[in-house]
C-alpha cells in the first residue's frame, strides 16, 4: 500500500468576545519553538505547524496551503481537511476575511491564466462532514449522504457512503 504524505497543522483562536464576557479561560498553550501545544495542565500535542492566536490568514495560507497548489499546478491532487468543533475558527479560517479558499481560488486561476498552452482541468469539492452526513456544499442539488465510518475486520477504517 502506497503511505500518502499528510501534514497536520493546529490554528489556536483567541476567546470570543461572549467567552470573555463570560470569563472563560484559555486552555490551549503553545510550546514556542517546538510545533506543540499544552492542553489542561500536561497534555502535550506535537504537530507539523502550529499557529497562535496571533497568527494570520496569509500566514496560515503561506505555509500551508501554497505548497499544495505547488503541487496542485505540477497536476498531483490536494485536499484540505478542517475539522473542530463548532464555534473553534473553522469557517473562519477556511472562507472568510482572506481565508483558505479565496486564496487558493485567486492564486490558482492566476496560474491557469499565465500558462495558457496547458490544458488544465479544475474540480473541486466543497465537502462537509456533520452528524455522520456528508454534503458537497458547491452541489445545492445534490442530497445529503449518510456517511459509515468503521473498522473491516483487519483493523483498517473504512467509509461507505
Amino acid at each position: 500500500m502506497e503511505e500518502i504524505p499528510v501534514k497536520v497543522a493546529v490554528r489556536v483562536r483567541p476567546l470570543l468576545s461572549k467567552e470573555i464576557l463570560h470569563n472563560h479561560q484559555v486552555c490551549v498553550r503553545l510550546v514556542p519553538n517546538a510545533k506543540q501545544v499544552i492542553i489542561g495542565k500536561d497534555h502535550v500535542f506535537t504537530f507539523d505547524f502550529v499557529f497562535g492566536k496571533n497568527s494570520s490568514q496569509e500566514e496560515v495560507y503561506a505555509v500551508c496551503i501554497k505548497p499544495l497548489l505547488v503541487s496542485l499546478t505540477e497536476g498531483y491532487n490536494a485536499t484540505v481537511f478542517a475539522y473542530g468543533q463548532t464555534g473553534s475558527g473553522k469557517t473562519y479560517t477556511i472562507g472568510f476575511l482572506w481565508g483558505i479558499i479565496p486564496r487558493a481560488i485567486q492564486e490558482l486561476f492566476h496560474h491557469i491564466s499565465e500558462h495558457r498552452n496547458i490544458d488544465f482541468h479544475v474540480k473541486v469539492s466543497y465537502i462537509e462532514v456533520y452528524k455522520e452526513e456528508l454534503r458537497d456544499l458547491l452541489d445545492l442539488e445534490s442530497s445529503v449522504k449518510e456517511l459509515h465510518i468503521r473498522e473491516d475486520e483487519k483493523g483498517n477504517t473504512v467509509c461507505n457512503v
